[in-house]
């Protein structure tokens, strides 16, 4: 295949990624069906009337630079074809998928090799690490592939090991090591070619509970730390709301709904969005900036200020604690304050919610 000059297309100019009506269908003579009645025809209406599964039905979407972006639903909605087209592990029926102006889904064998071995990374639940290697080289495969020198590789190596917690174990094999620690090494195997964007599917999915919220929160540093755009997915509501900028809930291939997390609960498209976010405290995901208001007329306004990207569980001490209400900054300026009758409220608002349900 010829590379080709990308078609002009309406994408964000500080988008890491640009997908525009992406469709995966699976069945012969699949392309036949997207412009057809039958496109939009329910999943077990198409398979039983052409014997195809729409697995991504004309998703579109920006990932924006340095964004956590996350793809969730049950299984079977979609979301791992979905990111695996984005990489063309899976090629997709139709769409446009731009990184940096490119279209890949043009792009030659050659071009996509390159583009696997420098630009994106990926990380799965199956660690997929190499027995008989120890956790440096694990970690220095992807820069061996890349044809780099063993020294420079191994320094490389050592500078994630410090960055992931892995230090005083380059020398271990992957038996020695327990599955939160296997898939440490996975992510530092990932940001060793330091990738532009990576993509994690499902990566904790195997570890038992409290392993999996220590690498959530390893994803969460490693993304204040490096800045990198990551797509995420996850069937895990909760990890979704912890770790994503903005979320895409998937249905039956669809794209039902795309916000923050803040948005996602307040403002649920339908049902099937509602189900998914009944049972996530307000508290828990709404900043304080979302709940801010202007001050009353006389109200005290003391204490320092909280930052209006703060979650409103994290700084419920402060507020409390406080003789008025606290005011609420983005840098120097001010959104308003919230006071101790506006925790309340959305803590027995919460209580009343978990009760009915």
């Amino acid at each position: 295949m010829t590379m080709t000059s990308p078609a002009p297309v309406d994408v964000s100019t500080d988008a890491a990624i640009s997908v525009r009506g992406l469709w995966k269908i699976f069945g012969e003579k699949a392309s036949d069906i997207i412009d057809s009645p039958d496109a939009r025809l329910p999943r077990p209406e198409l398979l039983e009337k052409t014997g195809c599964v729409a697995a991504v039905r004309d998703a579109s979407f920006d990932v924006a630079n340095g964004e956590v972006f996350v793809v969730m639903g049950l299984s079977g909605s979609g979301k791992s074809t979905l990111v695996r087209c984005l990489t063309r592990l899976i090629e997709p029926t139709a769409g446009e998928v731009f990184f940096e102006g490119e279209d890949i889904l043009t792009a030659s064998k050659s071009r996509l090799r390159e583009l696997r071995r420098t630009k994106f990374s990926m990380v799965f639940q199956h660690f997929g690490l190499l027995p008989h290697r120890r956790v440096i080289d694990n970690i220095a495969y992807s820069l061996e592939v890349n044809g780099v020198k063993k020294e420079t590789r191994h320094e490389r190596a050592m500078e994630v090991i410090d960055l992931v917690g892995l230090d005083g174990y380059a020398n271990h094999f992957p038996e020695q090591l327990s599955g939160g620690m296997q898939q440490r090494v996975g992510l530092a195997r990932a940001l060793a070619v330091n990738p532009d964007v990576m993509f994690l599917d499902e990566p904790f999915s195997a570890l038992d509970p409290l392993i999996r919220r220590d690498m959530q929160n390893e994803v969460k540093r490693l993304h204040q730390d490096l800045n990198k755009t990551m797509v995420f997915i996850t069937h895990d509501l909760s990890e979704a709301m912890k770790l994503g900028d903005r979320i895409a809930i998937m249905r039956d291939g669809d794209i039902v709904q795309m916000a923050t997390p803040a948005d996602l609960v307040m403002h649920p498209v339908d049902d099937y969005v509602a189900d998914f976010t009944n049972d996530i405290p307000k508290s828990h995901v709404l900043t304080t900036g979302y709940i801010a208001r202007p001050a009353l007329e006389g109200e005290e306004v003391s204490g320092a200020p909280v930052d209006a990207d703060a979650i409103v569980r994290d700084v419920i001490p402060q507020i409390v604690a406080s003789n008025g209400a606290v005011g609420v900054q983005r840098g120097t300026e001010v959104l308003g304050v919230i006071g101790k009758n506006d925790i309340l409220h959305l803590v027995a608002e919460d209580a009343s919610e978990g009760s009915a349900t």
